[in-house]
């Protein structure tokens, strides 16, 4: 009977400074990478699908937009819509809300953490990278509670500082990395 992978999905909170820190692990992840990428990236309410068409073109991965109600694949990073709180359902599917901001954004980290940690249990990985506020801790400590990894980029390395100095003052992180570990680490934890 073949053993389950130990990691299915990682969710990726990122703020300002985000655009470059997503082409950095994307264009190093390797094709055959064997989890979901899902991902809220801080933006204007007005903006279209650029990011994901223009990271798509550096990632050896399927990079989009998400599709409401769509199924999560492996192998696949999503990108949140812009004005959207992204959900993750227990049955694997993407929802949004137009519910208020959080952390004065909309997608939240925070909303997207919550809602993979209450889908993935233990088999879901969080990871805050470079921003300008606290968004993703709340959620980053609930992936922790249900028994998953949680990984902050070194503030020192990182674009702006705040956010991944605020996920590391509340969340009892598993790893602290260089943005350009990141890649290399996820790929070794696919194959466990």
């Amino acid at each position: 009977m073949p053993v389950s992978k130990r990691y299915e999905a990682v969710v990726i909170g990122v703020s300002a400074g985000g655009m470059n820190a997503l082409k950095v692990i994307l264009s190093q992840l390797p094709a055959h990478f064997g989890m979901a990428l899902v991902i809220v990236q801080h933006r204007s309410h007005q903006s279209d699908d650029f990011l994901a068409h223009y990271l798509d073109g550096f990632s050896p991965l399927s990079v989009k937009e998400v599709d409401e109600l769509e199924y999560i694949q492996a192998g696949v990073a999503y990108i949140a819509p812009a004005n959207y709180h992204l959900f993750i359902e227990e049955d694997k599917t993407f929802s949004f809300s137009l519910d208020g901001p959080v952390n004065y954004a909309r997608p939240s980290i925070d909303v997207l953490f919550e809602a993979a940690a209450d889908a993935f249990g233990p088999k879901l990985i969080g990871l805050v990278l470079t921003g300008a506020n606290n968004d993703g801790s709340i959620g980053l400590c609930r992936i922790k509670e249900q028994g998953g990894l949680a990984i902050v980029q070194d503030p020192d390395t990182a674009e702006v500082s705040e956010m991944p100095r605020a996920a590391l003052e509340m969340a009892d992180v598993d790893h602290v990395l260089q943005l350009e570990e990141i890649a290399d680490v996820l790929a070794r934890l696919d194959k466990e």
